[in-house]
């Protein structure tokens, strides 16, 4: 079974440490859900790993640069409660965290209008030209990662499959961007 957030160290039709799982015949629907569950993170590890060695993150680490998308897709500032919610840090972590970008320059802190002992957060204009910055980067570096060994109706399929286990509805799936285009990812 797999653990919360850690895959196990196989993956279907591949060979780790010389062995490998064989696919089972009539899997049950939780082995199945396991499986997929396992095999999503492997997925992300793999591809965390791989964004991770670009060389276009000498301004922000990925975290910050996380923290800077999320706050580029916020049309107000929000509080630091409810930026937690889209990122994956604990609430300490990216209190520091959100400390560190003001220091820089690159956030705005201020009282919360409606509940003073609230901090609400933006991007400044430095802020939102960094992730700009390396959002275009990245964001041609995701495209060609995930459109590599899929198809556009994979792609499709993978997105509402995604929007679906995250809670959301799933309209007409999004064509995926095409890789010589600038995104601001």
């Amino acid at each position: 079974m797999a653990g919360p957030m850690m895959a196990s160290s196989w993956v279907a039709g591949t060979e780790m440490a010389g062995t490998a799982r064989p696919a089972p015949v009539r899997a049950s629907r939780g082995q199945l859900g396991n499986d997929a569950w396992e095999a999503l993170l492997s997925a992300h590890a793999v591809l965390m790993k791989q964004f991770a060695a670009e060389d276009i993150w000498a301004d922000a680490s990925m975290r910050e640069y996380d923290v800077l998308y999320t706050l580029s897709k916020c049309p107000a500032p929000v509080r630091i409660s409810e930026l937690n919610r889209h990122v994956l840090l604990s609430q300490p972590a990216l209190s520091r965290l959100v400390h560190r970008l003001a220091e820089r320059g690159l956030v705005e802190c201020q009282r919360d209008p409606d509940d003073g002992r609230a901090i609400s957060v933006s991007l400044t204009d430095a802020g939102r030209a960094l992730q700009r910055q390396i959002g275009r980067r990245h964001a041609r570096s995701v495209a060609r990662a995930m459109s590599a060994g899929l198809s556009r109706a994979e792609l499709a399929q993978l997105q509402a499959i995604c929007l679906k286990l995250a809670g959301q509805v799933a309209g007409p799936p999004a064509s995926p961007p095409d890789v010589t285009q600038e995104t601001d990812r």
